[in-house]
């Protein structure tokens, strides 16, 4: 006698996954509830228990959207770059990568919390995402031998945030690498070269 298996995934998986779909195709505020339990299969009562509202869905899909970036540039950035500097001017290769999918509808955070209440769980998950972003630049930066790595990492953003919007508003997946050449100045300009560096030690 053959036993049959399930080989779906669990519940909370599958409404992971089909509020991942829509929330990032067609936006967190249009998307309602009933066309995630839809494309999910999964009961309405199990959406809430596993999730308990909406709003606690959405920060959870921004979490996981969050998890799977962190993992991407992770991998990229241990591809063989040599230095931190090639390091922090790799995040923005990875920026055209992202910008050229098909799918590409710009940052999920931005667009998740532009209506955001302040405060609320889905501004958090935000909130934590662009730390994780900005803590990564400042310790490159730092390891590259910035004279002021936290504002050499907040000048970056300005570089990665603009070039997502440019990417997404103008469908210009080229703004990444418009980006980097800003970004190469940018960093050049913030490393003291090691002679300099061994000059003011000494004065």
């Amino acid at each position: 006698m053959s036993i049959k298996t399930n080989n779906r995934p669990p519940a909370r998986e599958r409404l992971l996954e089909a509020a991942g779909e829509l929330f990032y195709q067609e936006g967190v505020h249009t998307v309602g509830i009933d066309r995630v339990i839809a494309r999910s299969g999964v009961a309405k009562a199990t959406l809430y228990t596993s999730f308990g509202s909406k709003e606690e869905l959405i920060r959870a899909y921004l979490t996981e959207r969050h998890s799977q970036w962190e993992r991407r540039i992770e991998q990229k950035l241990a591809e063989g770059y040599d230095t931190p500097r090639e390091k922090l001017l790799a995040v923005f290769d990875v920026l055209g990568e992202w910008y050229a999918e098909p799918g590409f509808r710009g940052c999920a955070m931005v667009n998740a919390s532009a209506e955001a209440r302040p405060g609320s769980p889905v501004e958090q998950a935000s909130d934590e995402g662009r730390a994780w972003v900005r803590n990564l630049f400042a310790k490159l930066a730092t390891e590259a031998g910035a004279d002021d790595p936290e504002r050499l990492a907040e000048q970056l953003i300005i570089l990665y945030d603009g070039s997502t919007v440019a990417a997404r508003m103008d469908r210009n997946p080229e703004a990444a690498a418009i980006a980097r050449s800003v970004a190469e100045i940018t960093v050049d300009a913030a490393i003291k070269p090691p002679k300099r560096r061994a000059r003011q030690a000494k004065s």
